[in-house]
């Protein structure tokens, strides 16, 4: 039995109408996550070792004016979303919550938790900039207004770790064994090293911290990699970046989150962006690094090894 056109063209409708919606509402599933930090609601499953109710996290929240209906349709959409998890438990009329391995990501004190990213990207300034996107593809302007290097020379004492950044920051940076604090201007000159590495922070969504990344535009990240290219004291030496790499059409799980990223650099910065690559390629080549290698680690960001030969 056939199906006919018109029935398949009502259900490629109806599918483009459904995709359409889901792009509409789709803040909303980050100001839900706002909503359940503030009230702490997987900090209190957390603390209750278990599965919890609807009225257990309630009285935890301790609000005498709590709406208690809403906080039921918040962990409903939570629940949809996949962020929760809701279960029923043997003899217990009461619908349960339990913490899954998004929601964990939300408990505020554990190792590897992100409620700081999504406090900072939820903030309504950093989200003012998107009513005006257009303004930065049609006039090229914006829409808006170092502990890993710790870690290395921690674990591998015989290295020497210089932490370069501007003279102020340097001037009140913690004492470190094994790291000496030296201030100056990537863009005029860099200390001499055997290796170079430069690091996003990932725990900062904006991730000002990422040399190579933001507001920079491709000649000044070249500027800089050239200053490198020129202190390198080791023909071997090499320049280790940790930084996005897009790859449009790949199925990595993290994809979508660099895209998404892109688009906060093209709103917030003039000249932030994520890079392909090829885009990378293009930089490295030109600042006389023309040989480099990728590694891929399980997260938004990858490891590039550039190398003069």
């Amino acid at each position: 039995m056939s199906t006919s056109p018109i029935k398949n063209q009502n259900d490629a409708i109806i599918r483009a109408q459904a995709r359409f919606f889901d792009l509409l509402y789709a803040g909303l599933g980050s100001a839900a996550l706002r909503c359940a930090l503030k009230l702490n609601i997987a900090d209190i499953i957390n603390s209750h070792n278990g599965p919890t109710t609807l009225l257990q996290i309630a009285q935890r929240i301790g609000s005498p004016s709590l709406n208690v209906g809403g906080l039921s349709r918040l962990m409903r959409f939570l629940v949809h979303k996949q962020v929760f998890d809701e279960t029923h438990q043997p003899g217990h009329e009461e619908t349960f919550f339990a913490l899954n391995e998004c929601s964990k990501l939300l408990v505020k004190d554990s190792k590897n938790t992100l409620a700081p990213i999504v406090m900072s990207f939820t903030e309504p300034l950093m989200f003012a900039p998107f009513y005006n996107l257009n303004q930065a593809i049609e006039e090229g302007c914006t829409a808006a207004l170092k502990t890993y290097g710790v870690e290395i020379v921690t674990k591998y004492p015989h290295l020497k770790g210089v932490n370069f950044d501007l003279p102020h920051v340097d001037s009140s940076a913690p004492s470190y064994e094994g790291v000496t604090h030296v201030g100056g201007n990537m863009f005029q000159d860099i200390p001499p090293a055997d290796s170079y590495f430069m690091k996003v922070n990932i725990t900062d969504p904006f991730a000002y911290n990422r040399v190579l990344h933001v507001p920079l535009v491709m000649d000044k990240c070249v500027q800089i990699l050239k200053n490198c290219q020129k202190s390198i004291t080791k023909r071997d030496g090499k320049v280790i970046i940790v930084d996005m790499i897009l790859t449009p059409g790949g199925d990595d799980v993290f994809e979508a989150s660099r895209i998404n990223m892109d688009m906060m650099m093209l709103a917030n910065f003039v000249g932030g962006k994520e890079r392909t690559e090829a885009d990378w390629k293009t930089i490295l080549k030109e600042a006389g690094f023309p040989y480099y290698n990728i590694i891929k680690i399980p997260t938004t960001v990858s490891i590039i090894e550039a190398y003069m030969e």
